[in-house]
């Protein structure tokens, strides 16, 4: 490691899997020695640069906005004065924390102050009541800290209601309180912790294999599933992508990612953490701030941000941004993860920029990064690159049951497969866990892809979003091709709609850039006439005000498959002139049952008959 005045970490680079094996010739226990928690990261780097800003916080995502900066030994003290609050609540290393909180120093606080004495777990606070309310009680959380109403009404009277439901509950704080008496069932959190000492005054464990946090995968309905985490696969993984990115104490790197997503937390906290560079928490909406988005290239330049992480939607909105006269040469690149980025818009957004883009893959399930384009290597636009470091992965050939068969070959489409020292825990409820293994030990991620001659690897698609047209396998993203570069063009996502005769069609939805008047079917005749797989082309294309997202920018595609069978129902209905109302679940590919309700029995037989040779699974009932 370095020192506070060199300001320098000396990495060999990454080109190739030749490196990547040298690199592993030592083992990852020497490169991580002393590295046991993340607590030990933070004592660490509080050491190595006490002066150095680790955190800049601008409290409204404002341009102007003067930033709060916490240096590096700052950070640890308000750490450890955290967990010495925690701490007072006689927690066991099993009990939970609970965060529902938007970007702010303190939500760095809980979740590292919280992983020194017991577990943490990021409960999205964007979820409805009924959802939160189910993960609080299935994490059985003994502590809740949340917003106090002057930062968010919104978030503390969706939790406030929720408290006299939480048996287990033994103390709830806000954070962003300025009137006393204003949150009766709350303590305030800023002036709890400042009250504590900043030694531990609590019996500091060093076990690498402890459950560190739980981070719920996606979920926008229904309960999400939670993943556990050990503090060695949040140390081992901050590590892998600081070697990946070649993370230095001299970089800048902004968060606009929700801090309840691993993505934040580890690409943009624990891995800059580890390395001394300085973390800009830009506002507490991050890219959900649309004035963060406008402004972004000028904060570029007002703190000489050198990285960042963002979506495939957050960089094609970034090219919807003129960077006039800021100066960004700071930028050494920009990381895209979380959803595969089209080829289109990543070399739209090189050649409008300058920027080098990285992109990488990984989920909840791997801590965060699994793979990355090389930084020092080749590129390869569409690939998301070559394993982490010490990562291993795998094609393979599964059944129809899920059951393993054999490795792919070269270039051959299979599930992608994955083990690492930073693989989860499994996940909190045991049920979750079962049909998620290829191998013991080799999780099964639901990705289709494939590994090049080079070692690159090259996802198809999610395997439960693949379109089954006829018995043939459509990868959406080539739907989405057809119409991803037509300059009218902002946003294009592609589903399979039911069909009675191919099981499943194409279809496209389509979000315009500002101003654009093309017409959907003029969109659908451009695709058609570019698709180089006619099966491929879309059905129909669909113009839509605003793409459904997740709360981490994600298109969300279950919203989409709900919408387009339901348009495919009613067009067979009136059809067939049969009124009818038409109720689904959330994701009709998933096995969820759609009703149809008619007026007579006529109808229902009508209907019956219609639906008869679709692939979903519909019911119909009289009114």
């Amino acid at each position: 490691m370095t020192n506070e005045s060199s300001l320098v970490i000396d990495r060999p680079p990454i080109r190739n899997n030749d490196d990547l094996r040298a690199l592993e010739s030592v083992p990852l226990a020497q490169r991580l020695h002393g590295l046991d928690t993340t607590l030990d990261l933070f004592e660490r780097s509080a050491r190595n640069w006490p002066q150095r800003i680790a955190l800049s916080y601008l409290p409204h995502g404002d341009l102007q906005d003067r930033p709060i900066d916490v240096s590096y030994v700052q950070l640890r003290d308000r750490i450890v004065q955290t967990a010495n609050l925690f701490s007072t609540f006689d927690l066991s290393p099993d009990d939970c924390v609970v965060y529902l909180l938007p970007n702010l120093p303190e939500t760095h606080y809980v979740i590292w102050g919280a992983q020194a004495v017991c577990r943490v777990a990021a409960i999205n606070h964007y979820l409805e009541p009924a959802q939160i309310l189910d993960l609080i009680k299935a994490l059985d959380a003994k502590i809740v800290v949340t917003c106090a109403r002057e930062l968010s009404p919104d978030v503390w009277d969706k939790v406030s209601q929720l408290l006299p439901s939480i048996p287990a509950l033994r103390a709830c704080f806000v954070v962003g309180g300025t009137r006393p008496g204003t949150n009766e069932q709350a303590a305030d959190f800023t002036a709890a912790i400042e009250r504590q000492p900043s030694t531990p005054q609590f019996a500091v464990a060093h076990d690498a294999g402890k459950i560190a946090a739980g981070f719920h995968t996606g979920g926008t309905t229904g309960t999400p599933k939670v993943a556990l985490l050990s503090h060695g696969a949040l140390v081992s993984n901050s590590w892998m992508i600081s070697e990946i990115f070649d993370t230095q104490p001299t970089d800048v790197i902004a968060c606009g990612l929700p801090m309840f997503h691993v993505n934040a937390v580890v690409v943009t906290g624990l891995a800059a953490f580890l390395c001394g560079a300085r973390v800009i928490l830009a506002g507490p909406n991050g890219f959900r701030n649309p004035a963060l988005i406008g402004n972004f290239w000028r904060l570029v330049e007002r703190f000489q941000v050198t990285a960042f992480s963002g979506v495939p939607t957050i960089y094609a909105a970034l090219l919807g941004v003129p960077i006039g006269d800021a100066k960004i040469s700071s930028l050494r690149f920009g990381v895209c993860g979380a959803a595969p980025m089209p080829v289109e818009t990543f070399r739209r957004f090189e050649q409008a920029t300058g920027i080098k883009l990285l992109e990488g893959f990984g989920m909840t399930e791997t801590t965060a990064g699994a793979t990355g384009n090389p930084r020092n290597g080749e590129r390869r636009v569409g690939s998301i690159g070559l394993p982490a470091p010490y990562t291993r992965m795998k094609v393979v050939i599964l059944d129809n049951d899920g059951q393993y068969v054999r490795d792919a070959e070269v270039d051959e489409i299979g599930v992608v497969a994955i083990t690492e020292p930073h693989l989860f825990s499994g996940y909190q409820n045991p049920v979750h866990n079962a049909h998620i293994w290829v191998h013991p030990g080799w999780l099964n991620t639901g990705d289709l892809g494939r590994i090049d001659a080079d070692g690159y690897y090259w996802l198809c698609g999610r395997a439960k979003d693949v379109i089954i047209r006829g018995g043939h396998n459509i990868d959406p993203s080539i739907t989405e091709a057809t119409l991803v570069d037509h300059p009218d063009v902002a946003l294009v996502a592609a589903v399979g709609k039911p069909d009675a005769y191919a099981g499943e069609l194409p279809v496209a939805y389509v979000m315009l850039r500002p101003g654009a008047s093309v017409t959907a079917s003029a969109l659908q005749e451009y695709a058609k006439a570019k698709a180089q797989e006619r099966a491929a082309a879309p059905a129909w294309v669909e113009l839509i005000d605003q793409m459904p997202m997740t709360a981490v920018g994600k298109i969300f595609k279950p919203a989409l498959r709900k919408q387009a069978t339901v348009r495919t129902l009613r067009e067979l209905l009136e059809a067939a002139d049969v009124p009818a109302e038409i109720d689904i679940g959330d994701d009709p590919k998933a096995g969820v049952l759609v009703t149809i309700k008619v007026g007579n029995e006529a109808h229902r037989l009508a209907a019956e008959q219609i639906t008869s040779q679709l692939t979903v699974k519909v019911r119909t009932v009289i009114r």
